[in-house]
């Protein structure tokens, strides 16, 4: 049946003109539902941690590890573990599309990624099976939480994490087998006392406390009067000049005040030159190296070994450890024996220029790598309708059964219009 216009006014919906849904949930579910000013479920960095370049560098490496593709799939056991495909699973559906209610799969790793960097070891626990994985290996996971570990015990962990049915954080034991436990691979650079990202975060909350020291508006001041201070009624009188002149300070538009001509002030709160700038950008530098990242990778100005050498040393380690939590928790022997998995997979053409997409396209297909169709797909175009771009084959070389090529039909002509002539 055709859709007339009336039809398409009776359906229509506006999500600021009914106010039909907004009366009822609040009449059914809002009194007793809680409600914040913030995002409840976000884990929140430690206040020592949210600094400029500590926040940076979280968040730079959580960002570079989420665009990892993570996957569940199926590979050839008999040969050399060959990808074959991915499996059709609720737990597929979690790392590719949707974690939970409030999250989406490369923000629950993103997630995972900054709680690791920042408590040193994290939780990522299953809130939705398709069975009760504390009774039974063979389940399939529908939805994952980021926890807080709280306390540990010899099988089981106590975990803080966000219940989205009742709004809060709740504290939940769980046993350690269906629990994936992710501890930072750079946890001696990170996250012990005595590492370098401890002493860099301590050098900076020295100076930020020198700096709201300076900035604090005292002007420190010391008055030299021209008399002895020695009895009680010299020092009563010494106290009564000081909030004498705070008083012409404090009620003066611009801050002037006057004194005697034999009274003499000295200001104290003269900038002191210390190293401490120079000790920063040192531990900086040091962190730096010890995690595998330069300055050009924090700009974006990088070249194309320093990445490779950034996702071999920092991303790849990061990853790994993810990964292999997740395939040591919720894949059984028997899953992997049938050939079950859990990779991650990185696009290398992200950080090929516009310049050479050509040249590596025709090595690619030339070398029979990917076919036309595929190409075409990796930098956002439609297939080709065209059946060949379908087929894994070298275009620069004659198809079987095809041993003409453009040189032999031009002289093929050449003899048959002289054979004519």
């Amino acid at each position: 049946m055709a859709i007339t216009f009336g039809s398409r006014l009776k359906n229509a919906w506006n999500a600021f003109r009914d106010r039909n849904d907004t009366y009822e949930i609040e009449q059914s579910r809002g009194q007793y539902e809680a409600s914040f000013n913030y995002r409840p479920d976000k884990l929140r960095m430690r206040y020592s941690n949210e600094r400029s370049i500590i926040n940076s560098i979280f968040n730079r490496l959580a960002v570079d590890v989420s665009q990892l593709d993570i996957r569940h799939v199926k590979v050839d056991r008999d040969n050399n573990d060959r990808f074959v495909g991915v499996v059709n699973s609720y737990l597929n559906e979690c790392l590719s599309v949707e974690a939970n209610l409030d999250q989406s799969a490369r923000a629950l790793v993103r997630d995972i990624c900054i709680s690791m960097f920042d408590e040193g070891t994290v939780a990522v626990v299953p809130t939705a099976a398709t069975e009760d994985p504390r009774r039974t290996k063979s389940y399939d996971i529908g939805a994952l939480r980021v926890a807080k570990i709280i306390t540990w015990k010899p099988h089981h962990v106590k975990c803080r994490l966000y219940n989205e049915d009742t709004g809060r954080e709740e504290d939940r034991l769980y046993p350690k087998s269906m629990v994936s436990i992710i501890e930072n691979p750079f946890y001696s650079i990170m996250n012990e006392p005595n590492s370098i990202l401890k002493r860099l975060i301590r050098k900076m909350n020295i100076l930020d406390a020198i700096d709201e020291q300076s900035g604090s508006g005292k002007l420190d001041l010391i008055i030299q009067l021209p008399y002895v201070i020695k009895s009680e009624a010299r020092r009563q009188q010494a106290e009564m000049r000081r909030k004498d002149i705070e008083s012409q300070l404090a009620g003066s538009k611009y801050g002037i005040a006057y004194t005697d001509g034999t009274e003499r002030i000295t200001q104290l709160n003269r900038p002191a030159e210390n190293n401490l700038q120079k000790q920063i950008e040192y531990l900086t530098q040091l962190l730096y190296s010890q995690l595998g990242i330069t300055q050009g990778i924090m700009e974006g100005s990088a070249s194309e070994q320093e990445y490779e050498n950034y996702y071999a040393r920092t991303i790849e380690p990061i990853i790994s450890a993810i990964i292999d939590e997740f395939r040591r928790k919720w894949l059984t022997k028997t899953a992997r024996t049938q050939g079950q998995d859990i990779r991650y997979f990185r696009d290398p053409f992200k950080l090929i220029p516009a310049s050479k997409v050509a040249e590596n396209a025709d090595k690619l297909i030339r070398n029979e790598v990917l076919t036309k169709n595929e190409f075409r797909a990796i930098i956002g175009y439609k297939p080709s309708d065209d059946p060949s771009a379908d087929e894994l084959s070298n275009p620069n070389l004659n198809k079987s059964g095809d041993t003409s090529t453009p040189n032999n039909k031009e002289k093929e002509s050449e003899s048959t219009e002289a054979e004519k002539s």
